[in-house]
């Protein structure tokens, strides 16, 4: 007596076939056994005949009404058909991944033309075994999983390019829009789905993102928003310079070194503040004033003090004189 089953030990067979390539003959009175989860369907010629629930079956010409009208078999014979069986499951198969094989064009409000890749997940169970087996299974050759996974991932993909190609937004908002998108995206994939028989139970957009060089740029752009008053932050850049400067080793520009130091106390409170250095009002006469002996005096051109000849930087205000 020959026994016709399909054992899954992954756990993860969304189709199964027996035998694993081509027909094989099939007798009457074979047993054919099914599993709890499983649905078993004779297919002869690509077409998906006979159908099995759950249990043990015993094959006759009653039990296949629709193999035995097709091969004419007379009530009774014990003669060889050729057929397969295909074994498919009734499970909610979670965690099946798609993605974008290509970026897709996206038309950003803000940043013109955005290469867009996506990717996330979804989880699908067949409601329609016969409808699946005619119409994807035993059509079109597909009895793997992974071949499955596959179709199922260029059917998601293509509608997701319609999907942006519709979506007036901008790169920065679509992470607040992924609901949005994924409940969109479901409807439209739901029929495309349902005409093989198969559900498609949920669908979740992981992520949209652009390319590394547009995120490089959306990066540069935030910090200069986080920085704020960009004349501010380049006054702190350049006092830092400065006190960098003041602590470099003897040797290595000690001049400006000394003299960033004596100037950078008095000169950094003010940096620091909306606008630049201003002159002392109390010393509008310095810059009039004229040495006894008639000889040459130097004044600061930022705050208008005397300057001893050899200074390279003002002893008041810590501008550079040199």
């Amino acid at each position: 007596m020959d026994v016709i089953q399909f054992h899954d030990v992954t756990g993860r067979e969304m189709v199964g076939r027996w035998p694993v390539e081509g027909t094989r003959d099939v007798r009457i009175g074979s047993q054919l056994i099914v599993e709890e989860h499983q649905r078993a369907i004779f297919v002869r010629e690509g077409r998906a005949l006979d159908t099995f629930g759950p249990g043990r079956h015993t094959l006759t010409t009653r039990s296949l009404p629709l193999v035995s009208q097709l091969l004419r078999l007379p009530f009774g014979t014990r003669s060889p058909f050729q057929a397969a069986v295909v074994f498919t499951s009734a499970r909610t198969f979670l965690d099946l991944k798609w993605g974008t094989k290509e970026p897709v064009v996206f038309r950003d409000r803000e940043l013109a033309m955005v290469r867009l890749r996506a990717f996330g997940k979804y989880a699908i169970r067949v409601v329609n075994p016969q409808l699946f087996v005619n119409t994807l299974v035993g059509s079109r050759g597909l009895y793997e999983t992974t071949e499955l996974e596959g179709y199922f991932k260029d059917v998601i993909t293509a509608r997701l390019n319609d999907l942006l190609g519709e979506t007036h937004s901008s790169v920065l908002e679509l992470a607040a829009l992924y609901d949005e998108l994924a409940m969109g995206l479901k409807s439209r994939v739901t029929d495309d789905f349902g005409r093989f028989g198969i559900e498609l139970v949920e669908l979740v957009i992981g992520a949209i993102t652009p390319p590394p060089e547009v995120q490089q740029m959306i990066d540069e752009r935030s910090g200069m928003a986080a920085v704020g008053d960009v004349d501010a932050y380049m006054r702190f850049k350049a006092a830092r310079a400065m006190g960098d400067a003041a602590r470099a080793p003897e040797g290595t520009g000690s001049a400006l070194g000394t003299g960033a130091g004596i100037g950078l106390g008095m000169m950094l409170p003010q940096m620091m503040q909306s606008g630049p250095p201003t002159a002392d009002a109390s010393k509008p006469a310095a810059r009039d004033a004229a040495p006894s002996d008639g000889s040459a005096t130097r004044f600061c051109h930022q705050c208008g003090a005397s300057l001893p000849e050899s200074a390279r930087f003002c002893p008041a205000c810590g501008t550079s004189v040199a």
